[in-house]
């Protein structure tokens, strides 16, 4: 079953290795092809002297919302010696073969696309495109995008909605701009018509005219099934999710 989190929520979270804490949750990166998450950033804090670990997302077993935890199913000594990662760079391909063959696991390239799901268009910079860069890119780098509909800018980017298990980005929550002060929609990424890293914009498939008259959505209410039904039959797509 189909958990939804924004990720402001888990920010902060303690993550829980089999024999104790390893840190609190930073961020995370995702892959830009198929919005899905591939790493969460850990702040390891005092334990391993402030350093950030990568720990990948098939590893989480349990998410606690009550003790705002997150249970890996991983030793801290293993953590502790994993390949060390500057978070504040780009993360490389080279790394992660060097992170993938240290946990002894197939890295997430030689897999089939996740839960068959279609790469979603982006506008990558050059420097993306070198044999030695993943298309990952942190969810610091999205936040505060402007969402460029089909007949001109309409709003920002402010947060992200995640869907546990498999951890996929199943929106993209908007702040929509003036006169709609205050009203926050939601778009998925299999809307977007593409993704300008370099001019920090997302390009939707839909107008201003039905992203202003959209349900809005509500961070305080309950996240239901028939709220996105809704939602997509508004946008006259199909909500084929369970």
């Amino acid at each position: 079953m189909q958990q939804p989190h924004k990720l402001s929520h888990l920010t902060g979270y303690r993550l829980l290795a089999q024999d104790g804490g390893i840190g609190k949750l930073r961020q995370i990166y995702f892959d830009d092809q198929y919005w899905i998450v591939r790493y969460f950033v850990v702040h390891t804090g005092l334990w391993l002297t402030g350093k950030d670990v990568l720990i990948m997302p098939s590893l989480i077993s349990n998410v606690d919302e009550k003790s705002n935890g997150l249970s890996v199913e991983l030793s801290r000594e293993k953590i502790q010696y994993c390949p060390p990662v500057d978070a504040a760079l780009p993360i490389s391909r080279q790394y992660e073969q060097d992170f993938y063959h240290y946990y002894g696991l197939k890295p997430y390239w030689n897999e089939n696309p996740p839960f068959g799901r279609q790469p979603v268009p982006s506008a990558s910079n050059a420097d993306d495109m070198k044999p030695e860069n993943s298309y990952l890119h942190s969810s610091e780098d999205i936040k505060g995008y402007h969402i460029h509909a089909l007949d001109g800018e309409i709003g920002h980017v402010e947060d992200i909605i995640l869907e546990a298990p498999e951890w996929t980005i199943r929106y993209l929550e908007v702040g929509i701009r003036n006169p709609l002060f205050g009203k926050k929609v939601l778009i998925s990424p299999t809307w977007f018509n593409s993704v300008d890293w370099t001019r920090e914009a997302v390009f939707v498939d839909l107008t201003k005219e039905s992203l202003e008259s959209a349900p809005a959505y509500d961070p305080a209410k309950v996240f239901s099934r028939n709220y996105q039904v809704t939602l997509y039959e508004h946008y006259g797509k199909t909500f084929d999710h369970d």
